[in-house]
């Protein structure tokens, strides 16, 4: 019997999932198909109900459906309840069991990519949905030393660094257009962007979320996009000589922590990255 996986998202015209997912599943002999589910949100309690079938292994989720998809759900994990956002569906005989991956990418990425220990250090985070809370989470088992989180709408940042204050003890909260934005910058070690501003194709191609002259020359910078592959915020970030981080290697490794939670083998990291890297030039 062919097994069946995929991910659930709207749109999803952009996704690169399937591409290194299938390599992955290919690459290890396993007879399984990764597909695209373009999901408009009015349908997505029905598409969720399906995997409950023999032969699908279970899914991926992507935006808008990484929040609302918890109520279609038999169990959450502790790590994506927390969180308050899944982006891995398990299917346990005939139960759907609710993961968070994208904390694990995000820390695996900086750790394995940028050679960057997060322990102790200040971090700028931009951002407050599913993804930022992702990341908040994983950079607070790391035990960071302080974290910034700046937001377009101030309240949203205020609401996501009082729940961080339960797991950390140095966080506050700035909107992105504050005079004191560009203090925290200065001497941040790490700053992460966890919008799709800059994103290819998106409402804000072209733009960076903060301004050139908040980048000091001494910080890794940390964009979630991985399309472009060089955003308008890492070229910004190169021209004092700050490194950079691109996206790819966080989708990557938390599709690879999916596909161990599916198949319970070792995911060919590798392979997924050729795959995605020739799925974008394409």
């Amino acid at each position: 019997m062919t097994l069946r996986a995929g991910i659930f998202g709207y749109p999803l015209g952009h996704s690169i999932s399937p591409a290194f997912q299938q390599a992955a599943f290919d690459h290890l002999g396993i007879d399984a198909i990764y597909e695209a589910w373009e999901t408009p949100p009015e349908k997505l309690g029905h598409a969720v109900a399906s995997l409950r079938s023999g032969d699908f292994m279970g899914a991926n989720v992507t935006v808008p459906h990484k929040q609302a998809v918890q109520q279609h759900l038999d169990t959450i994990e502790p790590l994506a309840a927390s969180i308050g956002a899944v982006n891995t569906i398990v299917r346990d005989d005939s139960q759907l069991v609710g993961h968070n991956t994208d904390a694990y990418g995000f820390i695996q990425s900086l750790k394995r990519e940028a050679k960057f220990e997060p322990t102790g250090k200040r971090v700028v985070l931009i951002g407050s949905g599913g993804a930022a809370r992702a990341a908040a989470y994983g950079l607070a088992q790391e035990d960071i030393g302080s974290l910034v989180i700046a937001n377009r709408t101030l309240g949203n940042a205020v609401m996501l660094a009082e729940e961080m204050s339960n797991q950390m003890t140095d966080v506050r909260a700035s909107s992105l257009e504050s005079e004191s934005l560009e203090s925290h910058c200065a001497v941040a070690d790490l700053i992460v962007n966890t919008t799709s501003i800059g994103m290819l194709h998106g409402p804000a191609e072209g733009q960076s979320p903060i301004l050139e002259e908040f980048i000091p020359g001494d910080c890794l910078v940390y964009d979630i996009v991985y399309n472009p592959e060089v955003t308008p915020l890492l070229k910004a970030a190169r021209r004092p000589g700050a490194q950079t981080l691109g996206g790819l290697p966080m989708l990557v490794y938390q599709g690879a922590a999916a596909f161990e939670l599916w198949t319970g083998q070792p995911a060919p990291i590798e392979i997924m990255f050729t795959a995605a890297k020739k799925a974008l030039e394409s």
